[in-house]
């Protein structure tokens, strides 16, 4: 061996390595930035900490060399269309990967599953929470270097699904197949506009004779944020990549220490005077929560019931809430199981939950059980019944029936803490509702003209009889709570909990 022989060596390493960069494809990336788009390196470059990203098979290459020169390969289908590796985001070690358009149209190659079932792997061993850049066309046919008939025993779908760490996708442009299903998999998903999801892409639906769609018209954002795939929805790459940050410091820092927020006596005059009257929950929330911290989940589906990621003086919890100005806050199946999906996240994720009470219970009547309300209403009570993280309650307004029972994990015993704000009620059923049904014979028997002002008057004395303070006087609540106090009483309840 001569004794140039290792710089020729790192030469060529260093050759090679240059092919794996934006840098070596300048046409390419100048046409992708064209469309207002970054690519997958600079999207990694943009959420890790500078000098962090440690890259995984880098020097892979598709499994096409029976039909490409090598040569033609290493240039045109670098890392095999997949980033991936470990970093530190504001100092959370995590599991980085990305599928990269620019090669082969982000296709999942069978080298590039083995790259992605490494890093999947590595982040199950050492519970790494892991974020995928999703974009891409599906399964690639064409690798032929290796033996295949089906290929169905790949192991990414089964290693990303049973992975237990914190698992987030940020989905743009076309996103189908086998891409699709890895966001799927995803505990959260985060899209941009653009972006298209889909269980199969245009060429397979043709494939199947189903007909002749264009990209754009498979599983679009406004379709798929309304059904409640998407849980954000953000302007671009930039603001989709700052939303992971955000998700990733609540489990970074979970306890910050007290944190800002506004005046808490504003918590009293955000409820209307007319109990009757619908009013805007988030308000509510972001007046409990630090300022800025509110990170709103699947705005778009089942707007009856509302969920966020927050900080309460510090401490990241998961907050669910009643949204009286759809349906009055009746839990829909489409809201328990909007909810039973966001209690399974706070508790993979380990996240506490503050639960604000303000409906008159499960939707009902013939239409409500052609949902399957029964089995997702069932679902909802499982999934709070089975919370190992802490659970305050805090009863805004109204809190009836099974419904307000499955919003406290089946029970007002069931949070560590029961509280209710002055003007609320509890009751088993809607009051008007409670008095007809325990009146009935009563009321058959009444004159028409005088069973209204019958019902009137005795909703009104069970009104009375509902009321927080009696609940609170039997100890059915904790307590019964200035607003302005709830947001202390919370997070010292929460933040008790998790130290002991």
């Amino acid at each position: 061996m001569t004794e140039d022989a290792p710089a020729q060596g790192l030469t060529e390493v260093l050759a090679r390595r240059f092919l794996t960069t934006d840098a070596a494809r300048p046409e390419k990336v100048a046409r992708w930035h064209a469309k207002g788009r970054r690519t997958a390196r600079e999207n990694i470059a943009d959420l890790v900490d500078a000098g962090s990203f440690v890259e995984y098979g880098r020097f892979v290459t598709a499994a096409q060399e029976q039909r490409r020169p090598l040569a033609e390969l290493v240039v045109e289908a670098p890392a095999d269309g997949i980033i991936g590796g470990t970093a530190t985001v504001d100092g959370l070690a995590c599991a980085v990967l990305s599928y990269d358009y620019l090669v082969m149209a982000g296709t999942q190659g069978m080298r590039g599953h083995r790259k992605s079932d490494r890093l999947i792997e590595l982040a199950a061993r050492v519970s790494l929470p892991a974020v995928f850049f999703t974009e891409g066309g599906g399964g690639r046919p064409g690798d032929v270097d290796l033996p295949l008939v089906s290929a169905l025993d790949v192991g990414s779908f089964a290693l990303w699904g049973e992975l237990t760490a914190p698992r987030i996708a940020v989905v743009s442009g076309r996103c189908f197949a086998g891409n699709a299903v890895i966001a799927g998999c995803a505990d959260l998903r985060i899209a941009t506009p653009d972006a298209n999801l889909g269980m199969a892409g245009p060429a397979m639906i043709a494939g199947g004779g189903l007909g002749q769609f264009a990209a754009e018209e498979v599983g679009p954002v406004s379709d798929q944020a309304a059904n409640g795939v998407l849980d954000v929805v953000v302007e671009d790459e930039e603001a989709a990549v700052e939303v992971v940050r955000r998700l990733l410091g609540l489990l970074a820092r979970p306890d910050l220490g007290a944190g800002d927020a506004e005046d808490p006596e504003a918590l009293r005059g955000l409820l209307p005077e007319n109990e009757r009257e619908a009013f805007d929950v988030r308000p509510v929330v972001e007046a409990l929560a630090d300022t800025d911290s509110v990170q709103w989940l699947r705005e778009g589906w089942a707007p009856e019931l509302v969920t966020a990621l927050a900080r309460i003086d510090g401490v990241a919890v998961g907050v669910v809430a009643n949204q009286s100005t759809d349906l009055a806050g009746a839990l829909t199946a489409d809201a328990s199981t909007k909810a039973a999906d966001f209690l399974g996240l706070c508790e993979r994720w380990g996240l506490p939950v503050v639960s604000l009470v303000d409906t008159p219970g499960f939707m009902v009547g013939p239409e409500a059980e052609r949902t399957g309300l029964v089995r997702e209403a069932s679902r909802m009570v499982t999934a709070g019944a089975r919370l190992t993280v802490p659970l305050v309650g805090v009863v805004l307004r109204r809190g009836y029936g099974l419904g307000a029972q499955a919003m406290l994990g089946g029970s007002t015993r069931r949070p560590l803490l029961t509280l209710a704000w002055p003007d609320a009620h509890l009751g088993p059923m809607g009051l008007e509702g409670a008095v007809r049904l325990a009146m009935a014979h009563e009321l058959a028997a009444m004159p028409e003209a005088e069973r209204e002002a019958a019902v009137v008057e005795h909703t009104a004395a069970l009104r009375e009889h509902a009321k927080a303070l009696n609940a609170a006087r039997v100890f059915e609540i904790d307590d019964v709570v200035d607003p302005a106090e709830t947001r202390t009483l919370v997070a010292a309840t929460i933040r008790r909990a998790l130290q002991g």
